[in-house]
């Protein structure tokens, strides 16, 4: 399967009738007759003893269909993270080579650690458009830095600037299931429908999968595809339709502890696992104190099932039973796609490459939670909040998350989960790979050892492309990942790959033939620090998959030639510095946004909405949202200013006659100012300052006092309002004029609740900390000259 060819070999006359043509050179690239489409689907923290076909309790019909025609990996290994498992995957590299050694949002600027892949590790994307491929992009992205993801940023790392000839889906690492911040191509767009329409993301991502496909088929029917598919299912939240999971009403209420004991011994009868491997213990690291005498983290331990009250094991085993249906429910989705190629003829001559970016997230905390966005503000929500809502789960008003406990039920029967790259719970996930028509081997097991940077070199393997030297005119490194490809005919074949190091978060580990070393140390948010210290352990994985046996004691030679080993790695491919800042060391990081320093913000209506990263930070800051409007009459009505969403941020609004502004505090609390009188047409400046005035004892939750302007007059106040320490979110937290798009951040209206009857000339927020006397006065005097 050749490149598009570089030189012309034609000749050239005077006269053109004398001459030769050559379109080797300027045509567009042919694949071969015949060429096989390539359909990567991307699941999101998705343990392996989660689907039925890996011995989970959850039905998917869909991956076990692809299984049934394919061959599923045993001891396939991710990195413990989203973006670095997809930049690994479609580079074919190590996720430090290519600089993204954690998520978009944590990167720093270091070799290995910068968000930023180069262009001498081509994805997928761009080798197969070399070779007369269309390629397509739909649901989640998440590697363009978040400094690099508005309109006002170079797209340089933006899907259609890697290869991809269209994208549909979100730039981030998350996104609200039902109100998604969408882009299409290189622009943000609303979603085609809403929840009450019965819209909902995983839908959408079928549906435009094939129609992407379909597109391009009604005009090349011969001409083959690759398709990048990568739903939000199973990340929070975990959003979907009632009825999809009341079909797993009380399949969860043995609790986490016996579901584990169930799905090992399913795991051990389809061959997943060894028929001695243990289980490993629910809190395997509890006891273990940080090097200043740090409490293993709160947030990554583990409530025992009997501990609970009768409430609570409702609330934990309803959590289970959304996320469960949302699952089923984007299968169902996917299934749909399958059902387009099989129908069209195209399924047999498809290469399906199906994995989990990483193990299942224990993001959730021992509680879990109803709003995610607390974990990034640094709460930790109680089981008093979940029952609270247990009814909505799943719904439009939630942003839902399990406990921990089924984190490591859906990693069973390995310890820990995502972000822990030191053992199996993080990194060891599913995976299937089908070719019909290519591959004989149909519903059998593969017990090889495979990272995800071995899938790509396999494809290419499959596709008889050597590795190219060159990919836009620039020359590239060579691979990481080793090709498999005779392993999924043979299962008595080795890869011929014989190490595989691991850092992520401040954890690491190496595999070696058979062995596995790995410290053991908190992942972030904990701070631990101190790396020299970590307690190293050994295991031969090889013989003891769910790392329970410990021979480091035993084996100290073996163990530090693994040591020496993974710090050659480490060098070798950019492994280091290693990092477990907390949270709010890691968002205080300086990094290179376009917004910069400023303290003032100007934003008009009719623009697209500013994402975070762009947009104005609050976080615990005073400040001030000013908004020059003309109201034309006395029944205007609308958002004049929105940030955030249902469950954090906002917003500034007229509603039956009267001035409104809501500052919606994790998603609990609605603190509502109003003026008392109604709005005269005329035009006015609408106005809120928030001065902060403390911190509520005993937490790190910002205080202070807020008032509400009309031009000059303070017309309502509310003392001790409380903010956001932190970011209003990793999803649907964007800022927008004149209507609110994404879920409302007030329950005082339905969204996106656009301003008519008068027009809204400007709004600034300042943050700087002055008066709002002296703010509005600037405001009035800039706006004066504009």
């Amino acid at each position: 399967m050749p490149p598009m060819a570089t030189d012309f070999n034609g000749r050239i006359e005077l006269d053109i009738r004398d001459s030769e043509p050559d379109w080797g050179p300027y045509a567009a690239p042919t694949a071969p007759d015949g060429a096989p489409n390539v359909l990567y689907i991307v699941w999101d923290d998705t343990g392996i003893a989660t689907w039925d076909c890996f011995g989970g309790l959850v039905e998917m019909p869909t991956m076990s269909r692809i299984a049934e025609r394919g061959v599923r990996l045993s001891q396939f290994h991710t990195t413990a993270l989203c973006s670095p498992t997809r930049a690994s995957l479609l580079t074919g590299r190590n996720a430090t080579t290519v600089g993204m050694a954690t998520i978009e949002e944590f990167t720093d600027g270091f070799p290995g650690c910068n968000g930023r892949i180069p262009h001498d590790t081509a994805l997928l994307s761009e080798v197969l458009a070399e070779r007369g491929y269309n390629t397509y992009c739909v649901g989640k992205w998440h590697l363009t830095p978040l400094e690099e993801s508005n309109l006002a940023s170079t797209k340089r790392h933006w899907p259609l600037s890697r290869g991809f000839e269209r994208f549909y889906g979100f730039m981030g690492g998350e996104t609200d299931q039902w109100y998604p911040e969408l882009v299409y191509d290189n622009h943000p767009v609303a979603p085609p429908g809403s929840p009450e329409d019965g819209y909902h993301l995983s839908k959408d991502i079928a549906d435009r999968t094939i129609e992407f496909i379909r597109d391009a088929k009604v005009i090349a029917p011969d001409k083959p595809w690759f398709s990048y598919v990568c739903p939000g299912a199973g990340h929070a939240p975990h959003h979907v339709f009632n009825e999809w999971a009341d079909r797993y009403a009380g399949r969860f209420d043995m609790g986490y502890e016996r579901y584990r004991e169930i799905v090992l011994e399913n795991q051990k009868k389809l061959g997943i696992v060894p028929f001695d491997t243990e289980l490993s213990p629910i809190n395997p690291y509890s006891d273990v104190l940080g090097p200043n005498g740090e409490p293993w983290p709160h947030q990554d331990t583990v409530r025992p099932w009997d501990s609970l009250g009768d409430d609570e094991k409702r609330l934990f085993a309803r959590m289970a039973e959304v996320f469960a249906g949302f699952l089923s429910y984007t299968d169902s989705q996917l299934g749909r796609v399958l059902d387009y190629l099989e129908d069209s003829g195209q399924l047999d001559n498809t290469i399906i490459v199906v994995i989990s970016d990483n193990g299942a997230s224990g993001e959730g905390g021992p509680n879990g939670s109803v709003n995610e966005v607390k974990f990034f503000n640094g709460y930790i929500d109680t089981a008093e909040d979940g029952l609270k809502l247990m009814n909505n789960l799943g719904g439009p008003e939630t942003y839902n998350h399990y406990p921990i406990g089924w984190a490591m039920a859906f990693n069973t029967p390995y310890k820990l989960f995502k972000r822990y790259a030191s053992h199996e719970g993080g990194i060891a996930d599913t995976a299937i790979i089908s070719w019909p028509s290519g591959i004989a081997a149909h519903g059998e097991v593969r017990d090889n050892y495979v990272n995800v940077c071995d899938i790509t070199p396999t494809v290419y393997d499959l596709l008889d492309i050597v590795p190219p030297a060159t990919v836009k005119g620039i020359a590239q490194k060579p691979l990481d990942g080793v090709s498999f490809k005779l392993a999924l005919a043979d299962p008595a074949v080795q890869t011929g790959k014989d190490t595989q190091f691991y850092a992520m978060l401040g954890t690491r580990g190496i595999w070696h033939n058979g062995w596995f070393a790995n410290t053991v140390h908190a992942a972030t948010p904990s701070g631990w620090s101190n790396f020299d210290k970590d307690r190293w352990e050994l295991f031969h994985i090889a013989s003891d998959r769910s790392q329970c046996r410990d021979v480091a004691a035993e084996n100290p030679d073996k163990l530090e030639e693994l040591k020496a080993l993974w710090f050659s790695e480490a060098e070798k491919y950019h492994g280091l510095p290693l990092a477990d800042l907390n949270i709010f060391e890691t968002i205080g990081r300086w990094r290179p946004y376009l917004a910069g320093a400023r303290e003032s913000y100007s934003y008009y209506p009719g623009t697209a909405d500013v994402g975070m990263g762009a947009a104005v930070e609050i976080q615990g800051r005073s400040f001030v949202v000013l908004a020059d409007v003309v109201v034309d009459t006395a029944g205007a009505e609308g958002v004049l200013f929105k940030h955030g969403g249902a469950h954090g941020g906002h917003v500034l609004f007229l509603q039956d006659t009267r001035l409104h502004y809501v500052y919606n505090f994790l998603g609990e609390q609605e603190q509502h100012l109003s003026s008392s009188g109604g709005v005269a047409p005329g035009k006015h400046t609408f106005g809120v300052a928030f001065v902060r005035t403390g911190t509520v004892e005993g937490t790190h939750t910002p205080l202070g006092d807020a008032a509400l302007y009309i031009d000059d007059a303070e017309v309502a106040r509310f003392e001790g309002m409380t903010i956001h320490p932190g970011p209003f979110g990793l999803a649907g937290a964007s800022l927008s004029i004149g209507r609110n798009t994404g879920s409302p951040v007030s329950r005082a209206y339905r969204a996106p609740f656009p301003f008519s009857g008068g027009t809204i000339e400007q709004v600034n927020v300042d943050v700087s900390g002055k008066p709002y006397a002296d703010v509005e006065r600037e405001f009035t005097r800039a706006f004066a000259k504009d």
